[in-house]
């Protein structure tokens, strides 16, 4: 039997971002698709919405992937792809499998030879590397840094480090309600050369995205509390 395409359908970054963050044919896929495997069903139909669903709501298939429902086993969200009918995989923001527990739908696709079509939209972290000024030839996404003051310290070292020695853009980010304290351990431990690229509520109306050395950010107040934020360093 013929399988159905999983399309991985990116989704805006901030509340005020449809219109930034949807193409044509973005449009086209999702009025031809029925079933959704989601993140967070509020903000998927939110932004199907958004983006020009023609197909009434009530006929769509959900699936919730939220953090409360995955056991392990992800067998039984391929029964339509199976059965040959297309699906639209989406993250709460941004693009799925990227920092998103989606990546394992993403994978047992693959092993059960179903096609993968990625979709063209936002990703704050390419959004972050594109805006900073720093090399794009040679970068690494870290996700999350340790919580923990002292381990989190000697990454920053160690990134800081991997920045020199490769010539590398290092890319990371943090829970926004501990951006501040991320912040603050970022001007204590780099060298005041190293460069950083803040870039916070990327898309959204109050985007703020600057570049400065270590030295000049200690000599700014910057309040990024529950501000989505990518943290980009570089030491030239």
């Amino acid at each position: 039997m013929h399988k159905g395409t999983l399309f991985l359908i990116p989704v805006p970054l901030a509340d005020d971002a449809a219109a930034k963050s949807f193409t044509p044919f973005l449009v086209e896929t999702i009025n031809q698709i029925k079933v959704y495997i989601v993140e967070n069903e509020k903000t998927a139909r939110k932004f199907l919405k958004e983006a020009g669903l023609k197909i009434p709501q009530s006929e769509l298939i959900i699936h919730d992937y939220g953090k409360h429902k995955r056991d392990g086993n992800v067998e039984h969200f391929f029964t339509q792809l199976n059965k040959g009918q297309d699906v639209g995989l989406m993250s709460e923001a941004g693009c799925p499998g990227i920092a998103d527990p989606g990546a394992e739908i993403v994978a047992e696709a693959h092993k059960k030879g179903i096609k993968v079509v990625p979709l063209v939209g936002p990703n704050s972290m390419i959004q972050a590397l594109m805006s900073s000024g720093f090399t794009g030839q040679s970068f690494a996404f870290h996700g999350y840094l340790p919580i923990n003051k002292a381990e989190r310290t000697r990454k920053i070292k160690e990134l800081e480090l991997l920045a020199s020695k490769h010539l590398q853009t290092q890319l990371f980010m943090e829970t926004p309600f501990r951006n501040n304290q991320l912040l603050d351990d970022l001007l204590k431990t780099c060298n005041p050369q190293t460069l950083l690229c803040i870039a916070s509520n990327i898309n959204a109306e109050n985007e703020f995205i600057k570049t400065k050395s270590i030295a000049a950010w200690r000599k700014e107040q910057i309040d990024l509390h529950k501000q989505p934020t990518v943290f980009v360093l570089y030491k030239p």
